[in-house]
């Protein structure tokens, strides 16, 4: 049986047939920073004309919910364990590059869908950049730098991830007001299909720079044997750290998922705004939190662990969504202010704890059962928070209200969501070991 307040001897990679990087590993980080941003874009490029593309295909807020959320999920849950565990069993690289391969043909399908059947498919191939390559790239990362450094290592790629939807949604709004301003519609189709179709051709170019990595050397490997039934074994002996850590990670993904996912049409439908007027400010939200909490959750956790091992690392995961259960509640607020404020304070944390959760695994977890730890992760979560949460709220709201009460509706969900993450992480640190 596993102790959690241990961890196990492991031993360096054996000699034969190491790889000789060529590259720095700044620049590796940032190539894969580049390309997780990439995927990223392309799925939150959607978001501030999904309620155009609503309209133009005659969906309701459930086949929304469903195209925003279920697909994202469908893929992740079939894919990451398997991809998990080939990351831990094969080259990564070759994998991240037939991936964006992938998520960039999902993107440039979903400007020609003609319906929501088939919008949905389109969508499931572009959510590979948002959910199931991050387990590859974390994979790739770990292996680059000390356990001491992974926090920070971890940073550079979570960062890649804000900006890629922080762009997405800022130039996503603006691109779309312009396409929407012409006389003629560009390519004869309507400004939210040729805005995905742009997000579609960049993606695709900033991949290239993945054509220059190589497979780097596998650090920490634990002397359990490292078949998929083996693996799959390892994990669960492991059970009382990663239960609550799944279940305190998994909730903070419900809030975080159905809010920027339904932030746009109660914007649209309670403040009476347009994309013009808050794709800027929405994509400096996104970009604001996700900075301010990259780099706190990145420092917290190389902070935490230096002074309580991974007791103290998910310390720091407890105060962070301890900080966001209040801030569930922007949905409710009386003015837009209010709503922007309190939703990047809920993005922040959300982003801090994730990022310190990744590193949790990358630090507590040897380095043949890591990937396929984060598939795991991915699979619940991504079917949870991106597949139950959004419709969820959606549900809510037509029994208490229709469209009209969307707005509550997030509220609850996010508020019930943020205090469940807190008690799971207080669970997670409880069983975390004190040293490392």
């Amino acid at each position: 049986m596993y102790d959690p307040t241990t961890i196990e001897t492991l031993v360096p990679p054996p000699p034969a047939n190491p790889v000789t990087r060529t590259r720095g590993v700044g620049l590796t980080l940032t190539i894969l920073a580049l390309s997780i941003g990439a995927g990223c874009a392309v799925q939150a490029a959607f978001g501030p004309v999904q309620e155009f593309a609503r309209a133009d295909l005659n969906m309701t807020d459930l086949q929304m919910g469903l195209v925003q959320g279920m697909a994202t999920a469908i893929p992740a849950a079939l894919l990451s364990i398997p991809i998990g565990w080939m990351a831990d069993h094969s080259n990564r690289v070759r994998m991240m590059l037939v991936l964006a391969v992938l998520w960039s043909v999902g993107a440039a399908a979903s400007a020609f869908a003609p319906s929501f059947e088939l919008l949905f498919a389109a969508r499931m191939l572009s959510a590979l950049g948002l959910t199931v390559v991050l387990p590859v790239a974390i994979s790739i990362a770990a292996d680059l730098c000390p356990p001491d450094k992974r926090g920070r290592s971890l940073l550079l790629l979570s960062m890649g991830k804000v900006f890629g939807i922080a762009l997405a949604f800022a130039l996503g709004g603006a691109l779309f007001g312009l396409l929407s301003a012409r006389p003629e519609p560009l390519f004869g189709m309507a400004a939210w299909r040729v805005t995905q179709l742009i997000f579609a051709g960049g993606s695709a170019l900033l991949v290239l720079p993945l054509l220059m990595l190589r497979e780097p050397v596998r650090q920490e490997v634990a002397r359990a044997g490292a078949g998929f039934r083996a693996s799959m074994q390892a994990l669960w002996e492991r059970r009382g750290l990663l239960a609550p850590l799944f279940i305190g990670q998994i909730t903070v993904i419900m809030a975080d998922a159905s809010a920027s996912i339904w932030a746009t049409p109660v914007l649209m439908r309670t403040y009476g705004l347009q994309p013009a007027q808050f794709g800027g400010w929405m994509g400096l939200v996104l970009l604001g939190s996700g900075l301010v909490g990259t780099i706190a959750g990145g420092i917290a956790a190389d902070a935490g662990l230096k002074r309580g091992g991974g007791r103290g690392l998910l310390i720091s995961a407890v105060i962070a969504s301890a900080i966001g259960v209040p801030a569930a509640l922007f949905p409710l607020m009386p003015g837009v202010p209010g709503f922007a404020v309190l939703l990047t304070v809920l993005l922040l944390a959300g982003t801090a704890t994730g990022l310190i959760t990744a590193t949790a695994i990358a630090v507590l977890v040897p380095n043949q059962f890591r990937a396929l730890c984060l598939g795991s992760f991915v699979v619940v979560g991504s079917f949870i928070g991106f597949g139950v949460a959004p419709s969820l709220v959606t549900i809510i709201s037509e029994r208490v209200g229709g469209e009209g009460a969307l707005a509550p509706a997030l509220a609850g969900v996010g508020l019930t969501s943020s205090l469940l993450s807190l008690i799971a992480f207080a669970l997670a640190a409880k069983a975390a070991p004190k040293q490392t």
